[in-house]
């Protein structure tokens, strides 16, 4: 798999709470934070960028994040949240929103006893970090892709699994 062909993960947990109370933990970027490894924090940029007082997030909103990652060091991404459907799809695109980085998407479905939460990300096809290691080793790409996605899909597996912990305590 090459970054070029915008390569994706996903996974999915069963939460044990209906969508309208797992919907406040998936949109609270700071929860994503607080449930991720690489992403130290995040905020919102204040209006016009991001909610005025008071205000939920919405489509065009944006917020920064401070990353760590240990091969790479700390930096620092400005994201744009592009889907925002009340209590079923919430999704940013990092940096450029016309070329990002990389988009994140939860999306939730009402089931019997709860929400089935689901999270899907994508490399590319914007620059990213990963785009400056891939050109000093074109001959490893896929290795670095299928390493990133790697620690993308354990991400997501261990953020899922800490909105699912809020949402039914």
């Amino acid at each position: 798999m090459r970054y070029t062909d915008r390569p994706t993960v996903e996974a999915s947990v069963h939460v044990a709470a209906p969508p309208a109370r797992v919907w406040p933990l998936v949109r609270d970027i700071g929860v994503v934070a607080e449930t991720s490894e690489e992403l130290q924090e995040a905020h919102w940029l204040p209006a016009p960028d991001g909610p005025g007082e008071g205000e939920q997030p919405g489509v065009g909103h944006r917020f920064r994040g401070r990353n760590a990652h240990p091969q790479v060091g700390e930096w620092e991404t400005v994201s744009t949240v592009v889907e925002c459907d009340e209590a079923r799809r919430f999704s940013w695109a990092v940096m450029d929103p016309d070329n990002p980085s990389a988009i994140w998407r939860f999306t939730l479905t009402p089931v019997e006893g709860g929400t089935e939460l689901h999270q899907w990300a994508q490399l590319g096809p914007g620059p990213s970090n990963l785009t400056t290691v891939i050109e000093r080793l074109p001959d490893k790409e896929e290795r670095i892709v299928a390493g990133r996605l790697r620690e993308f899909r354990q991400g997501i597996e261990r953020t899922l699994a800490g909105i699912k912990e809020r949402a039914e305590a």
